[in-house]
């Protein structure tokens, strides 16, 4: 996971100091960020360094595909990750959009499996997404957005990675995630194994074969009171080899993933990890 860490100290090195309005924090950053994942090896991008929780990360996507728009939904599904932002936004918690308790609005999943049409209705873009790929065509637009800028109001929180793009030559499926913010020590040892895990759960239930996952990072940035562990302690540490990620294999539909599968499901082999961190989490 060197690029991982390469990423950490160039924003320790060459970052700038950015005000965050929302946080009311600073943070130091850098913009453009390129990272890449060779599903294809099965080299699983996990951090090391410290203890990460992948199958909390698998779980936010499964809820993103299911278009889970409740932070109760996500916990039911191994997740605690939208328990702050439903419950502890003043923003949201104030709007007249959310509609009680662990209500999240229209976020991430709720947004691409009912996409708006401008002349009504909706579209359900990860259905259209699978239908396509199970029959090996790529019209160039196989896109999974949950971007939609006229409804930002109406969820807890806007998509920080909002694009997965997925593109097929021959039988291989390839995917490149769009992603506009990235806090780099919370967040990003979740959006790398999402990526990752996207990519291969995709080329499974569609019979196609996965080739690598590239995620671009727009706005990278660590939070002036996560920096100081970030310098002294993470990236002392040597990474260990990247583990495997090993899916069940009878998943094998996107209707698997609506329904029955849990985390159950997934496992990793030969996960070798420094102690945890405890990096302070800005809502």
């Amino acid at each position: 996971m060197k690029q991982y860490l390469n990423l950490c100290q160039r924003i320790v090195d060459e970052g700038i100091w950015v005000d965050n309005k929302r946080t009311g924090k600073k943070c130091l950053t850098v913009i453009n960020a390129d990272l890449t994942y060779d599903v294809a090896k099965g080299e699983f991008p996990l951090v090391t360094t410290r203890k990460s929780f992948y199958k909390s990360a698998i779980a936010e996507m499964l809820g993103y595909i299911r278009g889970y728009d409740n932070a109760a939904d996500f916990r039911k599904l191994g997740t605690k990750t939208w328990d702050a932002n439903a419950n502890e936004n003043e923003v949201w918690l104030n709007s007249p959009h959310r509609k009680g308790d662990d209500d999240c609005g229209f976020i991430y999943g709720k947004v691409a499996r009912n996409f708006p049409k401008p002349d009504g209705g909706n579209i359900d873009l990860l259905r259209k997404i699978v239908d396509d790929l199970s029959k090996g065509l790529d019209d160039r637009g196989e896109i999974f957005t949950f971007y939609h800028p006229g409804a930002f109001h109406m969820g807890c929180l806007r998509p920080c990675m909002y694009s997965h793009h997925f593109s097929l030559l021959g039988d291989t499926l390839y995917l490149n995630s769009t992603q506009r913010s990235c806090d780099v020590p919370l967040g990003l040892n979740f959006n790398m194994v999402q990526v990752y895990f996207l990519l291969a759960i995709m080329a499974q239930i569609t019979g196609n074969k996965a080739g690598q996952a590239y995620h671009k990072i727009v706005n990278a940035h660590i939070y002036e009171d996560q920096l100081e562990l970030m310098k002294a302690v993470q990236l002392k540490r040597e990474p260990f080899p990247a583990p495997k990620l090993i899916i069940n294999p009878d998943i094998k539909s996107l209707e698997d993933l609506e329904t029955w599968v849990s985390l159950d499901d997934f496992e990793v082999d030969g996960y070798q990890y420094h102690d945890s961190i405890k990096y302070p989490f800005s809502v």
